[in-house]
């Protein structure tokens, strides 16, 4: 009697079979009933996606006083416009004013701050109600409308359509602290390098302003050694264990003179606020400080991604390079100035503190000297006027009155600029975590005119002057 054994060779051979019989079979009936694609479901109604951030959603509030309050209303206009942007200035006291109007944010008087201890040598209490505005500001609008809390001062002018662009990135329901730090070395050693300056504004969101206002007047009696309202600030936000989230394009502005140098080579950041208007110099040849801010403004209203961004161009055939830094001022080199060395910030201004020593001359980025004598120094072309259509713009750039110095060709009889440019991309240039530098080409030829065109670079392509 034979027995049938199963090997691992019958195995194999039973499988083959009972596959090719099982394709067979599918191939010769088609299967007439769909296949389920889900076979749970997990919710039948997608939930609404969150609205993008708006104007609307920011509250601004202004630290001012009633000794300020009258000199700095030219910088609230600038920015300020009623029923477009959320705004409350904050006074120690009232003040009779007979040119406010509709142009102006309405006021509200702080509460009393008697009751909490300053201690800070030759310093000023006033620190105290300034950092509570911070309480009160959320106390009196606390509403679901309010993303965003932006605290700032007086002389601090914002560039709001960036500020919406820059906080839209970020999730108002979880914890951030936006801000920057100062320009001046010696500032942060004093203060803290990790604080934002509140002269420069910084941003808080509505689920942090929130528990900052319960918890702010126990700080305060915490920390009466400390000198400003945005010491205060920062130690009882470090005390909930919240860390700044660094943009550079918050402006605290610690230095004194010409600003040629920061504006001219700004970060590729969006510009958010510019401050201490009274402290520099007019940043337009000719115009006051708050005509400066104003001219400035006539271009990043149009394209405020834009503003003050740096490209920069070369002419080999005539060694000249080209730095624009948009809607501001172009520079014009002889020979080939390397890029690494042109977004270094020229070192036009002086120090925050007046007698300089080794800590004061220190500034939070590098810095190249710029020469006293003009005729070592770039040609300068200052934003003169703006052709704006929907989509693209011509910046014209006259050039500033200088010594006769001695220029090639290629610069002697340059008079005006113009500078053509589409509209920067806000999802392109906000909604990134990384930028890239445009690129920007001179076309030929030119004698007293110069025609620049700004372009996104190739992939491959370097900014660089060819040999």
């Amino acid at each position: 009697m034979s027995i049938f054994r199963i090997v691992p060779s019958n195995i194999k051979d039973i499988c083959l079979i009972i596959s090719s019989f099982s394709i067979f079979y599918l191939l010769s009936h088609p299967l007439t009933t769909p296949v389920p694609t889900t076979t749970t479901v997990i919710s039948a109604v997608p939930p609404p996606p969150t609205a993008t951030t708006t104007i609307r959603h920011l509250l601004f509030s202004v630290a001012s006083s009633g000794k300020s309050y009258l000199n700095r209303k030219p910088y609230l206009r600038l920015w300020y416009k009623r029923n477009y942007t959320n705004a409350v200035v904050f006074l120690d006291r009232p003040v009779t004013d007979s040119d406010a109007g509709a142009d102006l944010p309405p006021v509200i008087i702080s509460s009393d701050t008697s009751r909490f201890p300053y201690t800070f040598p030759k310093g000023l209490r006033s620190a105290i109600r300034v950092a509570r505005i911070v309480k009160e500001a959320v106390e009196s609008n606390d509403s679901d409308d309010i993303r965003w809390y932006v605290f700032g001062d007086d002389d601090t002018v914002f560039f709001t359509e960036n500020l919406v662009r820059v906080l839209a990135r970020y999730d108002h329901e979880e914890w951030f602290y936006i801000g920057s730090r100062s320009e001046s070395y010696e500032q942060n050693l004093q203060h803290s390098f990790d604080m934002a300056f509140g002269g420069g504004g910084f941003a808080i969101s509505r689920s942090l302003g929130r528990v900052l206002a319960r918890v702010l007047d126990s700080c305060l009696m915490r920390y009466p050694h400390v000198y400003g309202s945005d010491s205060r600030v920062y130690s009882c936000l470090s005390e909930l264990g919240v860390e700044l989230t660094h943009e550079p394009g918050f402006h605290q502005v610690d230095v004194r003179g010409d600003l040629l140098g920061i504006l001219a080579a700004h970060p590729l950041s969006p510009l958010l606020s510019l401050h201490h208007f009274d402290i520099i110099d007019p940043i337009f040849p000719g115009l006051t400080r708050v005509e400066s801010v104003k001219h400035l403004l006539k271009a990043a209203n149009h394209d405020p991604p834009r503003i003050l961004q740096q490209a920069v161009c070369y002419d080999s055939s005539k060694s000249i390079t080209v730095s624009v830094s948009w809607g501001y001022v172009v520079q014009v080199f002889e020979g080939n100035q390397l890029l690494p060395d042109l977004i270094r910030v020229q070192k036009t201004f002086t120090s925050w503190r007046r007698k300089e020593n080794f800590f004061s001359s220190l500034h939070m980025f590098n810095t190249r000297d710029y020469s006293k004598d003009p005729c070592k120094n770039p040609d300068l072309f200052f934003f003169e006027g703006i052709v704006a259509e929907e989509n693209r713009s011509y910046t014209f750039y006259n050039r500033k009155k200088s010594m006769n110095c001695s220029r090639s060709n290629g610069m002697r009889d340059l008079v005006k600029i113009k500078v053509f440019s589409k509209k920067l991309d806000a999802a392109d240039t906000q909604q990134k975590s990384s930028v890239r530098r445009q690129c920007c080409e001179i076309l030929p030829p030119y004698s007293e005119t110069m025609v620049v065109a700004l372009r996104s670079c190739e992939t491959d392509e370097l900014i660089a002057m060819n040999p």
